[in-house]
């Protein structure tokens, strides 16, 4: 519990600690912001993102859902997220964090498998905890969603140039930042509705022209699905605009074992290995 607090505490120093995640929250100082999505339960992956952003400055963290799912640490996931929140952090939820109270999503079998057996790790107040998230949350020009704006409920994922603008028509937020897909993205659309989307290369900044909207999907923590096994996440200066994606190698092997020492299906420990 004290590595976990002493961690938290080393990204999170410069934060205001009375900053509350609401469904919009006011205006800020220009800052330097961490945006990590879909850690599912993976303690050494989300560590290691952690340790990254520190090392690269990040003052304020975003965590686009999914803590949970997936992986086998989902207690020490939850209650890092939790203390990220009380320093400062904005979390919205996931469609695996919702699964955990309610019977009515629909997954897979091995996802399924994984949140039946997540749900007897968390305590009630945990469980609390991902149930109360709000689905989206409005800063400034910014949206945090996991999946889109224009259903988030829905959980539809963001996957082709249409989806996005989908997503943008629906909120007058210049820079949207989801996830869900488990795969960087970066969409832009112009005045004129024209879409323009790329893949972003790791550590190369990218400037979000105030011309155009954005839509950035960020990637994955803990189950990266673009033939890269390092975690994904990304930072977001608030005065520049620039967005950079980043990666942090992380022991693949101790969370795949971790997954296999608890009983969790293997492909859900094979897969880390190979990005996909």
């Amino acid at each position: 519990m004290e590595n976990r607090r002493s961690l938290a505490h080393a990204v999170l120093m410069s934060l205001k600690p009375e900053t509350e995640a609401g469904d919009r929250v006011g205006s800020e100082d220009c800052v330097l912001l961490g945006i990590f999505t879909d850690i599912h339960a993976n303690r050494q992956a989300f560590a290691a993102c952690l340790e990254a952003a520190r090392l690269r400055g990040v003052e304020r963290i975003i965590c686009l859902g999914d803590i949970v799912g997936y992986g086998a640490d989902p207690e020490w996931t939850v209650e890092t997220v939790m203390d990220l929140v009380e320093r400062g952090a904005i979390v919205v939820r996931g469609n695996h964090d919702n699964a955990i109270g309610s019977l009515s999503e629909s997954m897979n079998v091995e996802a399924q498998a994984a949140i039946e057996w997540t749900r007897g790790r968390l305590s009630a107040a945990q469980r609390r905890f991902l149930a109360e998230l709000p689905m989206m949350v409005a800063e400034d020009d910014r949206l945090y969603v996991h999946s889109e704006a224009s259903s988030p409920s829905r959980w539809r994922y963001v996957q082709s140039a249409p989806d996005a603008a989908r997503s943008m028509i629906a909120t007058d937020a210049l820079v949207t930042f989801c996830g869900h897909i488990h795969r960087p993205a970066l969409y832009s659309m112009s005045v004129t509705a024209k879409m323009t989307s790329f893949v972003p290369v790791a550590n190369v900044p990218v400037q979000l022209l105030r011309g155009r909207q954005w839509l950035a999907v960020v990637g994955s923590v803990g189950q990266p699905r673009d033939g890269d096994p390092s975690a994904c996440f990304v930072t977001f200066d608030t005065e520049s605009r620039e967005i950079t994606y980043c990666r942090a190698p992380y022991d693949v092997e101790a969370a795949a074992r971790r997954i296999r020492d608890n009983g969790l299906p293997l492909w859900l420990a094979e897969r880390l290995s190979v990005g996909r």
